[in-house]
């Protein structure tokens, strides 16, 4: 006879070792001892008689309990043991909520931090334990889902106007997600639900003058400028070198080779992850060794003027034209590599593919394929040399030729 809450409810213990047992049917019962309502299920398993233990009442109601034996027939259908499976559920329940997002992350950290320089690496730590931890950082990853990582970690970062660094994060994120996937931790990566929901990048610009005779102003500011003979150093070979502000800085002693007149930075350094050669002008070599005996005891060519253990930060080129009165709307420390492309081209009629070259631009020969880091490289390097001695005439104030009028 099938149970009735009513019948539950009225049911005693009756003083037996052992307790007593009602049936419900389908091998599910009640059992009743000293110290509570058990709900039970009967069954066997490969030859075997085996209990499955449904839940304790009135926590689990009758209804639920035949909820639960009713699951547990589907799974001895299918041919599998439900005790097993609760109790792989059960593990998977704890390893769910020992891997929590920051315990995961953390190692991907770890695991990773051979692919990044130190300072990105710390730029990443950082970014993680201010704006993700604090807000997912103690959920399973296998319970997070998109909107999860969208209001509590995206939107703050929205709302505080931070528009960049929530696009960063939100990227940070996936890669720790699709991390925990291979790892076996998460099902997938719940951030590429998200490409439409960020609040659009404002478009990158970095200004920069193109005019000849302005070059020659700004050239003559810096020759002109008094600060750190690091930062004095740094600004006369930003447009002579014209690499990216970053590769500039993080410039060490071990890439330059003074005699070859070249300075070789690793794939690791380079936006496109590829060895680039920069040829030296003789005017970049003079600069280079007046620096030596001021930093070439360490790393850097350009230390932290704190430590010689980081580079120079990256606001201080911009901080100087800053200083000399160029404000961001009309030259940055990145704006030097357009300075170098628009005049080379436009005025000095350079070749463009070696410019771009120069530029560590992904340049392709006739058939297709993306030319090597020593490609053309005597070619650049009278290139740059020109570009050394052209800047020296707009610096000392010669004539020069305009930019050719646009069509």
């Amino acid at each position: 006879m099938a149970l009735t809450d009513t019948r539950i409810k009225q049911l005693k213990y009756k003083g037996a070792p052992t307790g007593e047992k009602y049936a419900d049917g389908g091998g599910m019962y009640l059992h009743v001892s000293a110290t509570g309502k058990y709900w039970r299920m009967s069954y066997r398993f490969a030859g075997k008689q085996k209990t499955l233990a449904l839940g304790i009442y009135p926590d689990v109601s009758l209804a639920k309990a035949r909820e639960r034996r009713a699951e547990a027939r589907t799974l001895l259908s299918d041919g599998i043991d439900p005790s097993a499976a609760k109790r792989e559920e059960k593990l998977a329940r704890v390893a769910a909520a020992a891997n929590t997002f920051e315990v995961v992350a953390r190692e991907w950290l770890v695991k990773t931090a051979a692919k990044r320089q130190p300072i990105t690496q710390g730029k990443v730590k950082t970014w993680l334990e201010k704006d993700v931890f604090p807000f997912i950082g103690k959920m399973p990853i296998s319970n997070i889902g998109p909107r999860d990582v969208l209001e509590r970690v995206v939107r703050k970062l929205e709302a505080r106007g931070a528009i960049d660094t929530a696009h960063r994060v939100k990227q940070l994120c996936g890669q720790v997600f699709r991390f925990a996937v291979v790892s076996g931790l998460a099902e997938r990566d719940v951030t590429s639900d998200l490409r439409e929901a960020l609040a659009s990048k404002a478009g990158k610009h970095h200004a920069a003058i193109t005019d000849p005779k302005q070059v020659g102003n700004l050239l003559r500011s810096i020759y002109d400028y008094t600060g750190h003979p690091c930062t004095v150093a740094a600004l006369k070979l930003s447009p002579m070198v014209f690499v990216r502000p970053g590769e500039l800085r993080t410039a060490e002693w071990a890439e330059i080779d003074l005699d070859a007149a070249e300075w070789r930075i690793p794939g690791a350094k380079m936006k496109m992850k590829v060895d680039h050669i920069v040829p030296l002008a003789t005017q970049a070599i003079e600069i280079l060794r007046e620096m030596q005996p001021i930093t070439g005891h360490g790393r850097y060519v350009f230390p932290s003027i704190r430590t010689g253990e980081r580079p120079m930060s990256e606001n201080t080129v911009n901080a100087a034209l800053r200083g000399m009165g160029y404000s961001a709307e009309v030259h940055t420390a990145h704006g030097f590599r357009a300075t170098a492309r628009t005049i080379m081209d436009e005025v000095l009629g350079e070749r463009v593919d070696l410019i771009e070259h120069q530029l560590s631009h992904m340049v392709k020969d006739a058939n297709g394929r993306a030319y090597n880091r020593t490609a053309h490289l005597p070619a650049r390097r009278e290139m740059m040399q020109r570009w050394a001695d052209y800047l020296d005439k707009v610096a000392a104030g010669a004539d020069v030729i305009p930019l050719r009028p646009t069509a």
